[in-house]
């Protein structure tokens, strides 16, 4: 659908462009001529004829004379108008048709970069799980688990990839509901691996069984891509806190900590922005989507996530989403 949709626009931006320079065109070209004979017309005189013509008697009569020279100045000044018109119009014009085709790469390009930085979080989880397989087959130990697990890990990577699709078309009601309690110890849990690799702790905390108005996978994205940041972020040793509980105001509220440097280098805010970065002194390289893409998915929710607090002993995210009996009718979330 999305595909038919950018087409039609950008036929309709081709024939914009054609009307409006096919009207320059003929308005330029109709009012230098209508300029030009107003022009001639007051700046010519009539001369007479010689002999006893009665034309000649001061009656009107005789020859129409023109200056050459200033005519001849008339029609390049109004040339150079319309030149000048048309190209005007037509450059104005052109920026109105490209518009759509400069919308469709920038769309593409996000894709692109979400995707990748979607995944990356996923097939490193997979490339771990298959080295424990690997491990547990050469010591002959039960492998049944770590199977399950990835099995499980497969099919969230499908869903991220159907989650992305649907946020790149811009699909509207795109209905959904997420249990807080089971969705988030899943997508802390599933992160448990990269967290042990990098010597840090993940500690769970969720009370309730709240339904939020968001698909299950959009939270599930959201609650990975901010303790994969808290991973990242955390010395060795180190707690990343997942907490799930009700607001004052209804609102499930979910915080992810860690025991970081806190942010430095950027304004708190700023880092819900696509590309930024912060000052990072153990190195880690990041691309700048992930807490963006969060505020992308939760916005379309109807929620917010935002930085609660940052100092020397650690960052704490907060994200909170309006309950699904608040949301309407069928729980529908605008993608």
């Amino acid at each position: 659908m999305r595909i038919e949709d950018d087409e039609a626009r950008v036929r309709r931006s081709a024939r914009s462009v054609g009307v409006m320079v096919g009207l320059t065109s003929a308005v330029a070209t109709v009012g230098g001529a209508a300029v030009l004979v107003g022009v001639l017309a007051g700046r010519s005189h009539h001369e007479g004829a010689e002999g006893g013509d009665p034309r000649a008697r001061g009656d009107g009569g005789g020859h129409l004379v023109v200056d050459l020279d200033e005519t001849v100045l008339l029609v390049a000044l109004l040339g150079l108008v319309a030149i000048v018109l048309t190209a005007w119009v037509a450059w104005m014009a052109s920026r109105r048709a490209v518009a759509p085709l400069a919308e469709a790469l920038r769309v593409q390009r996000h894709f692109v970069a979400d995707a990748s930085h979607e995944l990356r979080t996923p097939l490193t989880v997979l490339s771990s799980r298959v080295q424990t397989l690997e491990r547990r087959l050469e010591r002959g130990e039960p492998v049944d688990g770590v199977v399950a697990r990835l099995r499980s890990d497969t099919t969230m990577m499908a869903e991220v990839l159907d989650d992305l699709l649907l946020s790149a078309e811009e699909s509207e009601g795109a209905a959904g509901t997420a249990a807080v309690a089971s969705t988030v110890r899943a997508a802390a849990s599933s992160m448990e691996g990269l967290a042990s690799a990098s010597e840090v702790r993940i500690a769970i905390a969720v009370t309730g069984d709240a339904m939020v108005a968001i698909p299950r996978v959009s939270l599930s994205r959201c609650v990975v891509a901010l303790v994969d940041n808290a991973i990242r972020h955390s010395p060795p040793r180190g707690v990343v806190a997942v907490s799930a509980a009700s607001g004052k105001d209804g609102a499930v509220e979910i915080r992810v900590g860690d025991q970081g440097a806190g942010i430095r280098g950027i304004d708190p805010e700023r880092v819900f922005e696509r590309f930024s970065h912060t000052a990072d002194r153990q190195g880690h390289r990041s691309f700048g989507l992930g807490l963006a893409l969060v505020r992308d998915v939760v916005s379309r929710a109807g929620g917010t996530v935002a930085v609660e607090s940052t100092s020397a002993e650690g960052t704490t995210f907060l994200l909170r989403l309006p309950r699904a009996s608040a949301a309407g009718r069928g729980c529908s979330v605008r993608r």
